[in-house]
């Protein structure tokens, strides 16, 4: 399965193209000998793409640029990916539950939703529409059954995100992992 540029009112989300990368990593704000590395791991790295993952019958996982339909500047990064944690210990936010009888669940894996764009252009609705675009193509083309965005608890702008593509916000029930706190859930309505 490809996933084709997908297009939106004002962006155009698209294959990440080897002439990209001094822009991608402008919008991670990588810089100095970490670009370096950056551009070697992204070139040693680049053979499994999603020409390869389409030819072996799998879902086009990976990066995609965020660009602005009127300059076509790269202006951020989204995509579907793997997103590996215990989800099985997860509750609604804010509600209470004892977590002294809880064990840790076990790792799985979820199809996730991923969306990061540069920081001086945060706040305009850029990630949300992005966002919106590829939820239309997993719950659409791939039929797929649901999609989770995972972020940090202090992390209010992609906590709004979640809450504008209507997610459900669960939060990991025990303390470990640090990284695994708050989850968006959004299921297929045509399930």
């Amino acid at each position: 399965m490809e996933m084709p540029p997908l297009d939106t009112e004002r962006l155009v989300i698209r294959p990440i193209e080897a002439g990209d990368l001094p822009a991608v990593l402008t919008v991670l704000e990588v810089t100095g000998p970490e670009a370096e590395a950056a551009t070697e791991r992204y070139v040693r790295h680049g053979g499994l793409n999603a020409t390869v993952l389409s030819k072996l019958g799998q879902p086009p996982l990976g990066d995609r640029a965020v660009v602005l339909r009127s300059t076509g500047e790269l202006i951020g990064l989204a995509g579907l990916v793997p997103a590996f944690g215990p989800f099985d210990q997860l509750r609604l936010l804010d509600t209470e539950a004892d977590a002294s009888e809880r064990r840790p669940a076990m790792q799985r894996i979820e199809i996730g939703l991923y969306y990061h764009v540069a920081h001086q252009l945060r706040g305009r609705g850029y990630a949300t529409e992005a966002a919106r675009a590829l939820i239309e193509f997993a719950f659409g083309p791939m039929r797929l059954g649901r999609i989770v965005a995972t972020t940090e608890r202090d992390n209010l702008a992609s906590r709004a995100v979640m809450r504008r593509l209507g997610m459900q916000m669960h939060e990991n029930a025990l303390d470990e992992p640090k990284w695994f706190q708050l989850v968006g859930i959004l299921e297929n309505p045509n399930r």
